[in-house]
């Protein structure tokens, strides 16, 4: 038994003493009330590694008085899965005993072998429990997810992996509790935050701890015969550091890490929290995820949510991608947090994002609209017998801003915001508008018609064309 590593030796023998996982697991929720009614079913099992995953699925068969059976999508194939099921449905034509079937990593398994498990799933034969730690809606067969229930997994508390810690640490038969052990609150406290909610990372660490700071001979006694130091085992947070390896960023630049924490990151940056935005990018940027791909989504950030509320953001973020090719890591990290920084506290502005997909939604599923005949083409020699003429240039209005109906229809998709830079263009494009409507009536239109196109106005040297603006 003391062979087993801590993490092992200290899994729960019951349900009672399983931590976390209270949002399904706990009185009166969804899980414990399929359990206690006997109606537990397949179901995905999805979260991070160490939460209990595997454990909780042993519960259950043993809860539930099913045969527990397990098989991994990284060593079995289909003859285990064939093998499995045909003893599942003779167990259960001649004792009438489920079988409560778990697979780990079930979304190793191609749809083919997670098409073998459809009849037996579907017939109930066997209630599935898949673990897996990518999300289920991209990596298990539809089929397979129609029949099961999902439930997330979430990383444990810190009181939950202080709660593992002190059990493990007081348990005489499966745990730590032979040793005179003192545990340090600051020390629980190290353990529980660095160890990111992964009960077999923080086990691990106390055992490590309590089996280095024995003796030479006492390291190398009968694991049936546990020494007894003469001097009690102070688990500090100086020994707690030590003896928890270097940590890892959980990071899959292909999986939901990824795109959970740029999601985090983008959201950070719109809702101006820099402090938030700077987390993420660190995090991404520890985890190994390519500065190009992080400098392209800022440029897209730069004129999704900042906008013309500060249009110097674009060219910042532009500036940033080519930074980032120019200089490389590990320096172009600075180039990210100096853009990631700026265009968080940025005035925010989506209103031409919201103007390009209401412009592309007209187009896709509205009429699509000729272009005015005074906007077409001119230059070649019969224009004006197809009609097209009545193009004024703008340079010569006053402002330059003349009274053309330049769509044809009545439309507004660029509504500018209040915020920043974006208010003087509002108060601007206020005036420009009223004058543009002027070309909406009948009158102004046939007039416009029966015009010349002026000739673009040269430039006297001395005359200043926004001399007669209006704004």
């Amino acid at each position: 038994m003391r062979a087993l590593p801590l993490a092992a030796r200290m899994r729960p023998r019951r349900l009672s003493e399983f931590v976390g996982q209270e949002s399904f697991l706990g009185e009166g929720k969804l899980l414990r009330r399929l359990l206690k009614a006997d109606r537990l079913g397949s179901a995905i099992f999805y979260g991070p590694p160490g939460v209990g995953k595997t454990t909780l699925a042993y519960l259950l068969a043993k809860e539930s008085r099913c045969v527990f059976r397990q098989l991994s999508a990284v060593s079995d194939g289909v003859k285990q899965l064939r093998e499995t099921l045909i003893q599942a449905r003779e167990r259960l034509s001649v004792s009438a005993t489920r079988t409560i079937l778990f697979i780990d990593e079930i979304h190793r398994f191609n749809k083919a072998q997670q098409d073998v498990l459809l009849p037996e799933v579907e017939q109930g034969v066997v209630a599935l429990i898949g673990a897996t730690t990518e999300n289920p809606f991209f990596t298990v067969n539809n089929a397979l997810l129609s029949r099961s229930r999902v439930f997330q997994f979430e990383p444990l508390s810190e009181e939950n992996v202080k709660t593992l810690l002190r059990r493990a640490a007081t348990d005489r038969e499966r745990g730590l509790g032979a040793y005179p052990i003192e545990l340090r609150e600051d020390a629980l406290d190290y353990v529980a935050a660095i160890c990111d909610g992964d009960a077999r990372r923080a086990l691990s660490a106390l055992e490590v701890a309590v089996l280095s700071s024995l003796g030479e001979a006492d390291a190398n006694a009968p694991f049936d015969a546990p020494p007894i130091p003469t001097e009690p085992i102070v688990f500090t947070k100086e020994l707690a550091a030590e003896s928890v390896q270097r940590r890892t960023v959980a990071y899959d630049r292909d999986g939901d890490s990824h795109y959970d924490a740029i999601s985090a990151l983008i959201k950070s940056i719109r809702g101006s929290d820099p402090d938030a935005a700077i987390y993420w990018l660190a995090k991404m940027l520890e985890g190994g995820e390519d500065v190009r791909f992080l400098a392209r989504r800022l440029v897209i950030l730069a004129s999704e949510d900042v906008g013309n509320a500060d249009p110097s953001a674009l060219p910042l973020a532009v500036a940033t991608a080519t930074a980032c090719e120019m200089v490389g890591l590990p320096e172009c990290k600075l180039n990210l947090a100096q853009t990631v920084a700026y265009l968080a506290c940025a005035p925010k502005s989506n209103a031409a994002t919201t103007a390009i997909f209401e412009a592309i939604d007209d187009v896709r599923s509205g009429r699509i609209l000729p272009v005015p005949k005074a906007l077409r083409d001119a230059h070649f020699r019969g224009a004006k017998e197809l009609g097209h003429v009545g193009y004024q240039y703008a340079h010569d209005a006053p402002g330059a801003v003349a009274a053309q109906d330049y769509l044809g229809v009545e439309r507004e998709y660029y509504r500018p915001t209040d915020r920043g830079a974006e208010r003087e263009i509002g108060e601007r494009l206020e005036k420009i508008r009223a004058i543009l409507k002027t070309a909406k009536s009948p009158e102004k239109t046939a007039n416009a018609a029966s015009e010349k196109s002026p000739k673009p106005a040269k430039s006297s040297g001395s005359k200043n064309v926004d001399d007669a603006a209006p704004f």
